[in-house]
C-alpha cells in the first residue's frame, strides 16, 4: 500500500510515534459502559491499530478519499464502518445508534467546530479522547479566572468532566506542526439538562466572552438588561470570572427579568 500524503488544506499532521498513539488509545476508558468508538480523521491508522487492539466496536470517518482507500486496504474487515464524510456535516445518529466515544487527532483548523458538534450530540457522545493544538486543549480544560478560560471551556464543562492528559511535541508528526499538541479526555457528567433555558445559556456565554475585557453589564447590553438586573453585583464581573453554575444563575436572572 502506498502511504497517504498529508494534505495541507485538510490540516493533516500524521502522528508517527507509536508510543504516543498507544497512550491515547489507552486513555479511552469506556465511560459509563460504552462499547462503540468513532475515530475522526484516522489518516493511515496509527491510532486505529491500538483502538482495534482494545476490541472497541470501531467506526472511522475521514474526509480524505486517499485515506479512505488506504484504510479499506489496511482494514478490510471493517467494511462499511469506514466512512468517507465530513464529520461536521454528517449525521451519525443512524450509524452509531446510541452512546459512543469519540477519539482522534483532530485537525487544528476545525477542532473548535468539532467540539461544537459534540455539544450538539452530548447525550450520545459519552467520552472524548483527542489530540489538538495545545492552546485549545488548555482552554477547554481551564478553570475560571484563567486567561485561557473561554466559551468552549464553559459550554463543555457544563456537560463534561475534563482532564488535560499530556503534551505532545511537534517532532512526532509528519509534517511537524509549528506548535505543541495536547491530549485531553472529556467524560459526560450526570447532568441531563441545565437548570435554566439552555439556548439562552449558550447565548449568554457567547455574548459574555464576545468582549471579555468588559464587565458583563456592558457585554450583555444587547440582551436587554432590566434596570433591576443592571444593579446585580454579578454584572460587575467579567465573563472569565464566572464558572458554569454562575452562568446558569445569570441566565435564570436574565430570563426572569424578561418575564417581569
Amino acid at each position: 500500500m502506498n502511504k497517504v500524503k498529508p494534505k495541507k488544506h485538510l490540516g493533516q499532521h500524521f502522528l508517527t510515534d507509536l508510543g504516543i498513539a498507544e497512550k491515547i488509545a489507552k486513555a479511552v476508558s469506556g465511560h459509563k459502559g460504552i462499547q462503540k468508538v468513532l475515530e475522526i480523521g484516522p489518516g493511515m491508522g496509527v491510532l486505529t491499530d491500538f483502538l482495534l487492539e482494545a476490541n472497541w466496536d470501531l467506526f472511522l470517518v475521514d474526509i480524505d478519499s486517499e485515506s479512505i482507500k488506504y484504510l479499506h486496504q489496511k482494514y478490510p474487515t471493517l467494511g462499511d464502518k469506514i466512512i468517507e464524510a465530513d464529520y461536521l456535516k454528517k449525521d451519525f445518529s443512524p450509524i452509531m445508534e446510541g452512546p459512543y466515544a469519540v477519539a482522534g487527532n483532530f485537525p487544528y483548523n476545525i477542532s473548535s467546530q468539532i467540539f461544537f458538534k459534540i455539544l450538539e450530540e452530548r447525550n450520545n457522545v459519552i467520552e472524548v479522547v483527542c489530540m489538538l493544538q495545545k492552546e485549545v486543549a488548555q482552554r477547554i480544560a481551564s478553570p475560571k479566572g484563567n486567561k485561557d478560560y473561554g466559551i468552549l471551556s464553559v459550554l463543555l464543562q457544563a456537560y463534561y468532566d475534563i482532564e488535560y492528559l499530556f503534551t505532545v511535541p511537534p517532532g512526532v508528526f509528519n509534517p511537524p506542526p509549528k506548535v505543541n499538541s495536547g491530549v485531553i479526555r472529556l467524560r459526560r457528567n450526570n447532568l441531563t439538562e441545565l437548570d435554566c433555558d439552555e439556548k439562552l445559556f449558550f447565548r449568554v456565554v457567547k455574548q459574555g466572552f464576545g468582549t471579555r475585557r468588559k464587565t458583563l453589564r456592558n457585554s450583555l447590553k444587547a440582551l436587554g438588561l432590566s434596570e433591576d438586573l443592571k444593579e446585580d453585583p454579578i454584572l460587575d464581573k467579567r465573563a472569565e470570572q464566572l464558572d458554569v453554575q454562575e452562568f446558569v444563575t445569570l441566565t435564570k436572572k436574565l430570563k426572569e427579568s424578561w418575564n417581569q
